[in-house]
């Protein structure tokens, strides 16, 4: 058993637990961070590995929100449980986009968009997009409230209570969130989750970030942080679950097999981005009830450039 090996699957799976739910892109992160921590495995086991990490992270998903999608609940009332039928059916609907165009195309992204320019290229487009769309719904949600904006008197956000000092006690993502049309993933309409699923059809660029494109279609189609968030989420089910077990079936017909170390190695990696991932979902749902995504925006952006730079310099 190598152990360095396993703890640099261990490093990996931090890095996979921290980035998969947070919108700053997981592959990118994990093939940066390839630049410098490079594992002693073959070059089909680590484009495997890279993919099927992400189990322990949808693992996480499944134990957290397990109430939330179980049909078949005992609590549950009959009308609960068909609303959980038929979230997951919106669910796999918004998946379909991104089957339908990612499984053709899968190994031409994987050779031609790989490249750390293209990664901070992404990383910087979609910081300023998350930068742009909340100072845009702040500034709407802002000019509804008496005293704020031109002063004009209009119809509070219709989720806030407006009170005498509404304006200063309430942060302006607070009033923006407040403002959204769908405040929980119940309110979430069928042609809204078909829209977050073609926003999903983005993340194939690695850079792009799954969980960034699917929230930022989110926040444009009307979504609260927390409801796009939490969808996201579910969303990651069935994608990451049909990814992974694609890159184990080409990685098995190439007549690779799993030596003990290597069997080793991938059950670390995802084993601890699935406890690493049950805190990060907990406080990303927890921040999000307060703060808007612009300091994970900022971050994309200090992170695309330092990246340029550097790969500029050691080029």
């Amino acid at each position: 058993m190598d152990f360095i090996e396993l703890i640099k699957a261990a490093v990996f799976g931090i890095i996979e637990g921290i980035t998969e739910w947070l919108p700053i892109s997981s592959t990118g992160h994990m093939l940066l961070l390839n630049q410098f921590l490079t594992m002693n495995v073959s070059a089909d086991f680590w484009d495997m590995f890279l993919v099927v990490i992400q189990l322990g992270a949808i693992l996480a998903v499944c134990v957290i929100f397990f109430h939330q999608l179980n049909p078949f609940s005992p609590s549950k009332t009959g009308l609960q449980k068909r609303q959980t039928w038929t979230l997951w059916g919106k669910t796999i609907v918004a998946c379909l986009p991104a089957a339908v165009i990612g499984i053709p195309l899968d190994d031409w992204m994987e050779e031609h968009l790989g490249s750390p320019y293209v990664i901070a290229a992404a990383l910087i487009v979609y910081g300023i997009a998350f930068i742009v769309i909340e100072n845009a719904r702040e500034k709407k949600a802002s000019a509804s409230l008496p005293g704020v904006g031109d002063g004009q008197l209009r119809p509070a956000p219709k989720h806030f209570a407006v009170t005498a000092n509404t304006a200063e006690i309430a942060t302006r993502s607070e009033l923006a969130d407040a403002d959204a049309r769908v405040q929980s993933v119940d309110e979430l309409d069928w042609k809204t989750a078909i829209g977050i699923g073609l926003f999903q059809v983005l993340s194939m660029v690695p850079g792009t970030s799954r969980s960034g494109s699917t929230i930022i279609g989110g926040l444009l189609l009307g979504c609260s942080r927390a409801a796009v968030a939490e969808f996201t989420f579910y969303l990651a089910i069935p994608v990451m679950a049909g990814a992974s077990g694609l890159r184990l079936v080409k990685y098995f017909l190439k007549g690779n097999v799993f030596s003990a170390n290597e069997a080793a190695i991938l059950l670390m990696g995802c084993v601890v981005a699935f406890a690493i991932s049950l805190l990060v979902i907990r406080f990303l749902m927890s921040f999000i009830r307060k703060h808007d995504f612009k300091p994970f925006g900022w971050y994309r952006i200090v992170l695309g450039v330092a990246v340029i730079a550097y790969f500029a310099l050691v080029a």
